[in-house]
């Protein structure tokens, strides 16, 4: 059986030392850390993602001004909210929660929002510095932000001791959020990646040569157990329900732990990290902007 990738363990480790931080920020420099999130419309999965983003932040120190706007906001009446949060000195983060009504451009809103203040790290700036930038610990160091959920992917391999370098990993799913920008993680730290996707011949022979499988699909149960090689290791960034209710990942776990020597479960595996590192983006920009260096 495969050792658990315990999500909420490394996450809580990772906001205590947030927590810490802040407490210093606070008591030493009277500087209080602030991140704005802005929802449209009223997506009820949404608001549940807003709410425990700021619960999140109250947990660790770090101030939260939400803004909760109609569905029929403009497109031109929103990308002015973002304009005035970009020029606001005490606020140091700004997350607008997506998906977005249709009739507002994702791409306008993230390429608003102020690439010292992208929290999400989707802004084609940050996007550009993770695309050239040479090796992972400069990248990390300069804090620039992350996307989220790749670099909780990330931190979930340093925390078991899972080096990277030398292995061969695949990833299943080429998405803006997940897949692209955790190839190139992976690449930093020197793994040889392969992304397969729907057009990808014989994925499943790609799949078996994985010393490092991600599932990033959004499909239920995609993986098994007989499509990876034994000792793999497997990180499941899937989130889907049921038709009984219940939460499920890309990959069917009863068969796939039987194979992977560690093994993400959902939930409770990467899902608890996504938040810890918008958390973190926060902190990080927030020193950058404000020259603190490291507390």
């Amino acid at each position: 059986m495969s050792e658990i990738i315990d999500g909420k363990l490394v996450s809580a480790k990772i906001r205590s030392e947030i927590k810490q931080k802040t407490e210093v920020l606070r008591k030493e420099k009277s500087v209080r850390l602030r991140l704005a999130t802005i929802l449209v419309g009223e997506n009820p999965a949404s608001k549940i993602y807003i709410k425990n983003k700021i619960n999140s932040c109250i947990e660790v120190g770090i101030e939260s001004e939400h803004i909760d706007l109609p569905g029929a906001t403009t497109e031109n009446e929103l990308l002015l909210i973002i304009d005035r949060l970009n020029n606001d000195p005490d606020t140091d983060g700004i997350l607008v929660q997506l998906p977005l009504p249709l009739h507002i451009s994702p791409d306008k809103v993230i390429e608003k929002i102020s690439p010292s203040k992208d929290v999400d790290g989707f802004h084609p700036y940050n996007q550009g510095i993770l695309l050239t930038s040479k090796d992972y610990e400069s990248l990390i160091a300069s804090k620039i932000p992350v996307p989220c959920t790749p670099f909780g992917c990330m931190k979930l391999l340093e925390y078991y001791n899972i080096d990277p370098s030398g292995k061969r990993a695949v990833i299943i799913g080429r998405s803006n959020i997940v897949g692209k920008p955790l190839a190139l993680l992976l690449l930093l730290r020197n793994a040889t990646v392969t992304i397969c996707h729907s057009k990808t011949k014989d994925a499943a022979s790609v799949i078996k040569e994985g010393d490092i499988v991600v599932c990033a699909t959004g499909k239920k149960g995609i993986l098994a157990g007989d499509m990876i090689k034994d000792g793999a290791v497997v990180l499941d960034v899937g989130i889907n329900r049921g038709e009984d209710g219940k939460i499920y990942g890309d990959a069917d776990f009863e068969s796939t732990s039987r194979k992977a020597s560690f093994i993400t479960p959902v939930p409770g595996g990467v899902g608890p990290m996504t938040i810890t590192m918008l958390l973190y983006n926060t902190l990080m920009l927030g020193l950058k902007r404000r020259s603190l260096g490291n507390v």
